[in-house]
């Protein structure tokens, strides 16, 4: 079992003849993640790979090829509009790699959202991945290993190393899901650790943040509360000077709050291993989780 995503997933992927999106899309397929409709304006009626059927529309790749996910690859100035086409047509879930989405665009996409029958990823989002059984995203899919361990991250790169690092170490993983690193995003870490705690197959969580916003204080309350799985962290941004950005957009520590010491702090109260070094998030998972030293 998975959260959000499976083989049975059938995914649209929204601007598939753009150059970055035709070589994940690519990668996506040979992974065997289920691609069953394209999204061009001005492309329907082609196909992707003489295959793959391509619409105008996030609406008719919804209807005619049932279209249950849609995977987002268009650049920032129309990638709101993309979300906010998806949520018109109800797709459950959207998956936006896009990075760079003015903020004052997903102000308005996170209100629709409130009303709407779809979840999204992202953006500035690696994408989301059931290792062996489907992936949505631009991960690199040979790093991961099926298994039971949930993920959930802000920074592409750290989800991977972290993922290496278990993988290395004979540890498989349920889902992974970068939430994305703007400051306006769709699922927060808190909802992923809700969506992890809920699934039986999966018995341990990892959670990667960064300064910059209440995020995983939030999800650090959560656990407090609720999970009783092992659940392991690591914040990123231990030395950033306050008021400025270090790489994400939501990467800013703007007050006591948003700073890592505060949130690790918060995460070791609420009985969560924060790891001190980024080389030992899965050693530090493998400890609280009583799995003994990594092979």
């Amino acid at each position: 079992m998975s959260i959000l995503v499976d083989e049975k997933t059938r995914v649209a992927v929204v601007g598939i003849t753009g150059k970055a999106a035709t070589f994940h899309a690519r990668h996506c397929i040979s992974y065997g993640t289920n691609i069953v409709a394209g999204v061009r304006p001005g492309k329907g009626g082609q196909t992707f790979d003489g295959a793959i059927p391509i619409y105008d529309s996030t609406a008719e790749a919804v209807a005619i090829q049932r279209a249950n996910a849609v995977l987002i690859f268009v650049p920032p100035p129309g990638a709101a509009d993309a979300i906010g086409e998806a949520i018109d047509a109800e797709v459950p879930l959207i998956v936006c790699i896009t990075e760079g989405i003015p903020s004052n665009d997903m102000f308005l996409v996170k209100e629709r959202l409130l009303h709407s029958r779809s979840t999204l990823i992202g953006p500035n989002s690696p994408g989301i991945i059931s290792p062996g059984k489907t992936k949505l995203g631009i991960m690199p899919s040979y790093i991961h290993r099926p298994g039971r361990v949930g993920i959930v991250s802000r920074s592409g790169t750290l989800t991977f190393e972290t993922v290496l690092q278990l993988t290395k170490g004979a540890i498989g993983q349920s889902t992974c899901v970068g939430i994305g690193g703007d400051s306006v995003h769709g699922l927060s870490h808190r909802d992923v650790v809700r969506l992890f705690n809920g699934d039986p197959d999966t018995d341990g969580i990892i959670m990667v943040g960064e300064i910059g916003g209440e995020d995983e204080e939030d999800a650090a309350e959560y656990v407090k509360r609720y999970v009783k799985k092992p659940v392991a962290a690591f914040i990123a941004g231990t030395t950033a000077p306050p008021g400025r950005r270090m790489g994400h957009a939501g990467a800013i520590v703007s007050g006591k709050k948003s700073g890592a010491s505060y949130k690790i702090a918060a995460l070791e109260r609420a009985g969560i291993a924060v790891a001190k070094n980024p080389a030992h998030i899965a050693e530090t998972y493998a400890a609280v989780a009583g799995l003994g030293p990594l092979r």
